[in-house]
Order: C-alpha cells, then sequence, then structure tokens
C-alpha cells in the first residue's frame, strides 16, 4: 500500500530557481526508480516561497530503498545545497482551517 508524504523545502537565500529545477527533477527521478504510485506529484508554493511538495511512495519498503539509491542520494544531496527541510507545520498557512497554496505545476519555475 501507497505512503503519502507532505515534503516541506523552505528556500536557502538565492536559491529559489535552484530548488525549482530539483523539485521540477525530484518526482521523476523517484518514477524512474520505481519509488513512487502513478499518481502524479502536487508542487505549491507558500507565500513566504516555501515550496510543498506531495506525492505518494509506493510502499514503506520503497521509502528504505530510495535511502540507498544512488540517483535518490544524488538529487536529495541537490536539494540540501538549495532548501532547508522544514515540517510541514512550520508553514503559517498550515495553522489555517482550509490551507491554501499557490499550485505549481511540474517544470513552473517559481
Amino acid at each position: 500500500m501507497g505512503r503519502s508524504v507532505i515534503a516541506v523545502y523552505k528556500p536557502r537565500p538565492g536559491k529559489h530557481l535552484e530548488l525549482a529545477e530539483v523539485v521540477n527533477r525530484h518526482w521523476p527521478v523517484l518514477q524512474r526508480e520505481g519509488l513512487v504510485t502513478d499518481r502524479p506529484t502536487h508542487i505549491m508554493r507558500a507565500a513566504d516561497g516555501t515550496i510543498v511538495e506531495v506525492f505518494e511512495w509506493l510502499s514503506p519498503e520503497a521509502i528504505e530503498q530510495a535511502h540507498l539509491n544512488p540517483e535518490v542520494l544524488k538529487i536529495w544531496e541537490q536539494f540540501g545545497a538549495a532548501c532547508e527541510y522544514a515540517p510541514i507545520g512550520s508553514v503559517p498557512e498550515a495553522a489555517t482551517l482550509f490551507s491554501e497554496f499557490e499550485t505549481l505545476h511540474p517544470n513552473q519555475v517559481p
């Protein structure tokens, strides 16, 4: 059974475009490596520029496999250079009853 995840990426100063490029490549890499379901990723932007990505891992085992996969580790390293990971609760919109975000489509540069 799939496992949905909400990933939150706070761009480092001056790294908004770099983060956008990494986010746009993330899900395709996970898909190519057979780690996510066919459900497309949802990419959103908070008012402060934080990017929120929602996607579905294929299984708990796929999550474990991702942590050993060289292609995934490479892109995660690029994330580390472009952003800081954060919990969804740190995004101000998450405190509202109906959280609203700007929808970004894959390959749309913020």
